[in-house]
């Protein structure tokens, strides 16, 4: 799998899953709870904070036709898009502010544009990478835009067919990307278990050698576990102060406490994948000494006949392997053997003697 690199920090197969808290609403329209979230990003231990930059005008617009009210069973059932956007946008003017509080934090920031005008107010900041949302992936004037700009792309996958991955990924790259990362995402919202089929991810990497991650609106920690396991070098999530506040993204977001425990799982998770290795590790090397081997079970006599009653294989190592038993049934001591005492070939005469 190809690498990338966002504000220096190198993001692979072969490295530490890079984790993104999401603020996306769950700021409920406060500049301090907005940078509240930022510090408390950065205290999870997250490696970056993601904004999101539309207008209700820049990603739909006020309109009374029945297509643009929601439904389907979501948590917004019953209010219109443009609605839902104005009380979910995050005003620009917080930007440089935020910024500024992510540097603090000592995290990286990044964020999500929704139309060029946001593409170009986050290119005048010097965003180290942009974000393209699952619904915007069928906007390939809107990718190539943003990979215009020559920063890294990060592209969320939710709903996409493989024809439309493969055409976001091409529009980023001939746009001038200089690289392109990919997110599994499920778009529900929360999203459920049996629908995440997070068996895509090594083939999303065979088929566009490039990163892969997981955009995750599940409720736990379980699903990002599973998507490092399988390969994803890239975490997102929600994150909000407290699901009890409200809001719109809310209900799949996690509590501080909550993203804090994520990171330390899916890094430890990482950690354990390690590299194929056969044969003990480091710790394993003194517990090598404990397999079984043939041992005396009573004092064997010198001249007296070896038996199942008299050596057996047992733990620790030091004697035999166990499967030379057959081979050293009907043997005879040649000098006296103590209880527990290891059984080498010199100490038995016989057909089988090497």
């Amino acid at each position: 799998m190809t690498e990338t690199e966002i504000a220096g920090r190198r993001i692979g197969t072969g490295c530490t899953p890079y984790v993104i808290a999401e603020i996306s609403a769950n700021h409920l329209g406060s500049k301090a709870a907005a940078i509240e979230l930022v510090h408390a990003a950065g205290e999870a231990g997250v490696d970056a904070v993601k904004f999101q930059h539309f207008t209700p005008d820049t990603i739909t617009i006020a309109c009374d036709h029945p297509d643009f009210r929601i439904g389907g069973g979501t948590l917004w059932d019953g209010r219109t898009l443009a609605d839902l956007y104005a009380e979910a946008m995050m005003p620009w003017e917080w930007t440089a502010e935020l910024v500024d509080e992510a540097l603090r934090a000592d995290i990286t920031w990044m964020s999500s544009p929704f139309d060029r005008t946001a593409v170009d107010f986050l290119d005048e900041l010097d965003v180290p990478a942009l974000k393209i949302a699952s619904f915007e992936i069928v906007d390939l004037p809107l990718i190539r835009y943003a990979a215009s700009k020559g920063r890294p792309l990060i592209i969320s996958t939710g709903m996409a067919t493989l024809s439309e991955i493969d055409a976001s990924v091409r529009a980023a790259q001939q746009g001038g990307a200089p690289s392109v990362a990919l997110l599994r995402c499920n778009s529900g919202y929360p999203a459920r278990a049996g629908e995440m089929d997070l068996r895509a991810i090594p083939s999303m990497a065979d088929l566009w050698d490039v990163p892969i991650g997981l955009s995750d609106h599940t409720l736990g920690a379980t699903a990002a576990v599973a998507a490092v396991a399988l390969g994803a070098c890239i975490v997102e999530k929600h994150l909000t102060t407290r699901r009890s506040d409200g809001g719109p993204d809310a209900e799949f977001s996690v509590e501080p406490e909550e993203l804090a425990a994520l990171v330390a799982a899916v890094r430890e998770a990482h950690a354990m994948l390690g590299r194929v290795r056969f044969g003990p590790s480091e710790r394993e090397l003194t517990s090598i000494g404990f397999r079984r081997s043939l041992r005396a079970v009573r004092p064997i006599a010198a001249g007296e006949r070896i038996t199942v009653d008299n050596v057996r294989s047992v733990r620790p190592a030091g004697g035999l392997a166990p499967d030379m038993i057959d081979s050293v049934i009907g043997m005879t001591a040649v000098r006296p053997i103590d209880l527990g005492a290891p059984i080498a070939w010199s100490d038995l005469s016989g057909p089988h003697a090497p």
